[in-house]
C-alpha cells in the first residue's frame, strides 16, 4: 500500500506540469469551436527548433561520452520499434471490422517516434531536475526507422499473399470453365480434380520489398532530418555557446506553443477517428501505455546492467509510448497506399499522442521515482 500511495501521489503531482496544461488547454479551445488558428509553417518551425536543440545536446553528449554506454539502450530501442508493429499485427488486426493493412500501418505509426512527445518528456525531466543522458534523444532513429520498415515490409508481404491467392483462384476458375473440371474441398481448401491444373503458389516469390528506399524516406523526413542535423553539429562543432544563449531559453516557450497546437489538432482529428471502427479508439488508449511499460522494463534492465539513469529509462518509455506525428504519416502513405490514413493518423493524433503526453510522461516519471529512488 505504501508503494501505491507513494506512486499515486507522485503521479498526481506530475499532472500539474505546465506542459500538460497547454496540451489540455488546446483540446478545450478546439472543443469549444474557437477560431484560434496557428499557421502550419509556425508549427513546422517550432518542431524544427526543438528537435535541432535536442540533437545539438545529444551530439555534444555523444562526443563527451563512452559510446559503449549507448549500445544496450539503442538495441532495446530497435527491438521496441519492431515489437510494436508485431503487437498491432496480432492484436488490433484480429479485432472485428479491422483490415490487416490498416492495423499494420497503425502499428508502424505507433512504433515510430514523435519528436514533440520526446521534447515534452525532456522538458518535464529538466523542470524537475531528473538526471538523464543527453544522448538519450539520439535513440529516436533507432526506434523510428525499424518500426516504419517493419510495417511496410509486413504490409507488403500480406498484400502479396492476398494477391497470389486471388490470382490463383481466378486462374483455376477460368481453367475449369474451359476444361469442364470440378472444384472439390480438400483439407479445408479448394482443390481441382480431373483437371490436371498445376499449382500457382509462390507465383510472386521473385518480388522483394526494397528496404533502402524506406530508410531513405525516413531519414529525409523533416523531424528526423532536424534531429540528425543537430547531432552532426553537436559532434563536429562546438555549439555550446549558441545552445546556452539561444536554444535553451527558447525551448520551454516554444514547447508550450507546440503543446497548444497538438491539443487543438487532437480534438480536430476525433472526427476522422469516428469514420473507422471504434476498436481504434480503444487501441490508441491502451497501446501507448502498454508500449511504454514494455520499454520501461527494458530500460530497467539497462539501468541495472550499464547504469542507465532513471531519466534515460523514462525517456525510453516515453518515445516507445509516442506515435509519429510528422515524418511517419507521409512515409506510411507512400509505403502502404492501401491503408486508410483516417485509421492510423486519427488514432495516433486524436488519442495516442494526448495519452502518451498527458498520462504516459507523468506515469513513467512517478514509476521511476518509486522504483529507483535512493
Amino acid at each position: 500500500m505504501d508503494f501505491l500511495s507513494d506512486f499515486f501521489m507522485r503521479f498526481g503531482a506530475q499532472l500539474q506540469s505546465p506542459t500538460l496544461g497547454f496540451l489540455i488547454g488546446g483540446m478545450i479551445v478546439a472543443a469549444l469551436s474557437s477560431r484560434l488558428a496557428i499557421p502550419d509553417a509556425i508549427y513546422k518551425f517550432i518542431v524544427f527548433m526543438l528537435l535541432l536543440k535536442v540533437g545539438l545536446k545529444g551530439g555534444i553528449a555523444i562526443r563527451e561520452s563512452n559510446l559503449a554506454e549507448m549500445l544496450l539502450p539503442a538495441a532495446f530501442a530497435m527491438l521496441m520499434g519492431i515489437l510494436v508493429v508485431f503487437i498491432a499485427r496480432y492484436t488490433l488486426a484480429k479485432l472485428p471490422k479491422i483490415k490487416v493493412v490498416d492495423a499494420i500501418a497503425t502499428g508502424g505509426l505507433f512504433g515510430a517516434v514523435s519528436g514533440s512527445t520526446l521534447a515534452a518528456g525532456i522538458t518535464v525531466l529538466e523542470g524537475q531536475n531528473i538526471a538523464y543522458e543527453p544522448w538519450a534523444g539520439a535513440l529516436y532513429p533507432f526506434m523510428d526507422i525499424p518500426a516504419l520498415v517493419t510495417a511496410i515490409v509486413l504490409a507488403s508481404i500480406y498484400t502479396s499473399k492476398q494477391r497470389d491467392t486471388t490470382d490463383e483462384a481466378f486462374s483455376k476458375q477460368e481453367y475449369l470453365s474451359k476444361k469442364g473440371g470440378t472444384l472439390v474441398k480438400y483439407g479445408g481448401q479448394q482443390d481441382i480434380t480431373a483437371s490436371g491444373y498445376p499449382s500457382e503458389q509462390g507465383s510472386n516469390t521473385d518480388e522483394r520489398v526494397k528496404i533502402w528506399p524506406i530508410i531513405k524516406e525516413s531519414l529525409q523526413g523533416s523531424a528526423l532530418s532536424a534531429l540528425l542535423l543537430g547531432l552532426a553539429l553537436g559532434l563536429l562543432t562546438r555549439p555550446e555557446p549558441v545552445v546556452d544563449t539561444f536554444y535553451e531559453p527558447l525551448f520551454k516557450g516554444l514547447l508550450s506553443i507546440l503543446m497548444l497546437i497538438m491539443g487543438m489538432e487532437a480534438t480536430a482529428r476525433l472526427g476522422e477517428l469516428r469514420k473507422v471502427a471504434q476498436w481504434y479508439a480503444l487501441y490508441a488508449l491502451v497501446a501507448p501505455l502498454l508500449h511504454g511499460f514494455i520499454a520501461f522494463g527494458l530500460g530497467m534492465i539497462a539501468h541495472y546492467a550499464t547504469g542507465f539513469t532513471p531519466g534515460g529509462v523514462i525517456l525510453l518509455a516515453v518515445i516507445a509510448a509516442s506515435s509519429s506525428d510528422i515524418s511517419g504519416p507521409p512515409t506510411l502513405r507512400g509505403g502502404i497506399p492501401s491503408a486508410n490514413p483516417s485509421a492510423y493518423i486519427g488514432a495516433s493524433t486524436a488519442i495516442g499522442t494526448p495519452v502518451a503526453i498527458a498520462i504516459g510522461i507523468p506515469l513513467f516519471i512517478g514509476l521511476a521515482q518509486v522504483l529507483m529512488s535512493s
